[in-house]
């Protein structure tokens, strides 16, 4: 098979891409307000502002005055060493490091935005806890037991907590102060159930299902299932490793996959749309929310994983891990890429230095700075997002779901800091 550059690849995929988003060009505020009467939100959910950019609220002048006094720090949960590290963003210095319960996953603002709680869910354990940690004081406090926590999220509403029972094939809904139990849904062919995202008037939730190669759609007013998506493969993917000394052209080449391993999931500016990054694919599927169907799929690089919007809502950032593996190896073909909102065209691509293994992170408040872990090489990379430029510190055994604090927005949905 004739040799495909990569990036030639990517281009002739997203050219081949269809269908656009409508992005909001800057208006009088009474047109804004206007148009908002078109978003009806469930009950108790905060307005949506603007039906063009839902993330029009998480720019960088719109920090909460009630987050002014919280400690400008970057939060790592490390899965093998069971501990918590902090960094300054600002020295790049790690000022603190503290223990929590085990299997730390991911740390997760709450809905008030006032506690960032560390999801403890003790892989192949009982003892999963959630660690609650004060952001005026970058400490923790005492943990709460909570069965398999893997990732939590939260109703856009705030009234409950939704933690992310992976190993149950379950959303246990909790309180999100006490967190004690409110109701459950059972989610049974979901397996690896993970990450999510909500519709533009909170209406209903999509879940990915990694070991499955699916998306369920939770409809949160009814609490019910509303069914499963099977996510179709590209007919290829790319090589993670090419087999040290092979001379076979095809080991260096792309390969074919038949099941997919999706990942993170986020909206598009105007909620028509959801992306998924799929770990096996290699890039990131489109979805219509409302007609629950695939309409696309942009390639990104090896393991596409986690996606973050940037602060101005026009882009968004898609970390690839660099290996098809859950436990990969270090110094990976990992990678991160740039993709315009409104054409789904990649505009950058920016590749980690030596190697690694770019995971789950989140955007700086200025917007400056994506920061993501280094899962498989112990490190945390801060990617200016101007140039790619990457800055590595080193951190504990396995680092996970960063978040970055403060950031602006009204309240949170949970994750890494999905605000809005």
């Amino acid at each position: 098979m004739k040799k495909i550059p990569f990036l030639r690849v990517v281009v002739a995929a997203v050219a081949a891409a269809t269908g656009a988003l409508v992005m909001l060009n800057s208006s009088a505020a009474t047109s804004t307000a206007a148009a908002s009467k078109d978003v009806a939100v469930v009950a108790g959910m905060p307005e949506v502002i603007d039906p063009h950019n839902l993330y029009s609220e998480t720019t960088p002048d719109k920090i909460s005055r009630a987050l002014k006094n919280d400690l400008e720090r970057v939060y790592v949960p490390n899965l093998r060493s069971n501990d918590v590290t902090v960094i300054n963003p600002v020295t790049l210095k790690v000022v603190d490091r503290f223990k929590v319960g085990h299997s730390p996953q991911h740390i997760v603002p709450s809905w008030d935005l006032r506690t960032l709680w560390v999801a403890n869910n003790a892989e192949r354990r009982n003892d999963g806890s959630l660690t609650p940690i004060n952001p005026l004081t970058g400490k923790p406090g005492t943990a709460i037991p909570v069965a398999d926590p893997y990732n939590l999220y939260f109703t856009p509403d705030g009234k409950s907590a939704i933690v992310v029972a992976e190993a149950e094939h379950r959303l246990d809904f909790r309180d999100p102060h006490t967190m004690k139990m409110q109701y459950a849904i059972e989610v049974p062919q979901c397996g690896g159930i993970n990450h999510a995202d909500f519709s533009i008037d909170g209406r209903y939730a999509l879940f990915t299902c990694e070991f499955e190669g699916s998306i369920a759609k939770i409809d949160l007013v009814h609490r019910s299932v509303v069914g499963y998506l099977k996510l179709t493969m590209p007919a290829t993917r790319f090589k993670a490793v090419p087999r040290s000394g092979s001379v076979n052209p095809a080991d260096t080449e792309i390969c074919s996959s038949t099941k997919g391993m999706p990942q993170d999931i986020r909206i598009s500016p105007d909620g028509k749309r959801f992306y998924v990054a799929d770990m096996e694919a290699d890039g990131v599927h489109v979805i219509d929310g409302d007609a629950f169907k695939k309409v696309g799929f942009i390639p990104t690089g090896v393991a596409a994983h986690g996606i973050y919007p940037s602060r101005d809502g026009k882009q968004f950032y898609v970390a690839n891990r660099g290996s098809h593996q859950i436990h990969g190896v270090r110094k990976g073909k990992g990678s991160v890429t740039v993709i315009d909102f409104a054409s789904e065209k990649i505009v950058a691509q920016w590749p980690i230095p030596g190697g690694g293994s770019p995971d789950m992170g989140n955007v700086s408040a200025d917007g400056k700075s994506l920061w993501l872990s280094g899962r498989f090489d112990d490190e945390v990379y801060r990617i200016d997002t101007t140039s790619g430029a990457v800055t590595k510190i080193a951190v504990g055994q396995e680092p996970h779901g960063l978040t970055v604090w403060p950031q602006p927005g009204r309240y949170s949905l949970g994750h890494t800091g999905n605000l809005r």
